[in-house]
């Protein structure tokens, strides 16, 4: 039997699923096991450039800098069904966002809306793609998504 939409399940999105959310994915993951929260985690991209590669080697080394191992997960595509599978679709910038809310059916439970608009004073802001950029882009994207992983899992747990 599938998981009830009582239970939480995120899904971080970005264009090609191997920097900005599987960095979300590890921290949100590590920040809910630290809080005992049960949720379901995983990330998508907008895009299909990635499907089936590991995060970006510079992701992978950031998130170990921080102990989280994320060098397992592997790019996939943001597809319809997610809209229907997950509580909550986390995009990190408003490009993804445009892309994300195309492919949303009429019909699903859930919304895309933005990463950081969990953070308190960051609402509307994207998280930066650091792809083109060196290693301290990646832990400028490492905070941003700490921080919203931290903001996320306090609004799971904040009782209704």
């Amino acid at each position: 039997m599938g998981r009830t939409m009582t239970e939480p399940a995120v899904l971080f999105v970005c264009l090609g699923n191997i920097c900005r959310s599987p960095m979300a994915e590890g921290a949100f993951q590590a920040e809910a096991e630290r809080a005992g929260l049960q949720v379901t985690i995983e990330s998508a991209g907008t895009a299909d450039y990635h499907v089936g590669e590991p995060p970006d080697p510079r992701a992978i080394q950031t998130a170990r800098a921080h102990g989280v191992d994320i060098a397992s997960l592997r790019g996939r595509q943001l597809v319809a069904q997610d809209f229907h599978r997950f509580t909550h679709v986390l995009v990190m910038d408003h490009a993804n966002l445009a892309g994300a809310r195309a492919i949303v059916p009429a019909n699903a439970p859930t919304r895309p809306m933005l990463l950081l608009d969990l953070v308190k004073g960051r609402e509307g802001a994207a998280v930066a793609d650091p792809y083109y950029g060196g290693e301290e882009n990646f832990e400028d994207t490492w905070d941003d998504v700490s921080r919203a992983a931290r903001a996320l899992v306090a609004a799971l747990l904040a009782p209704d």
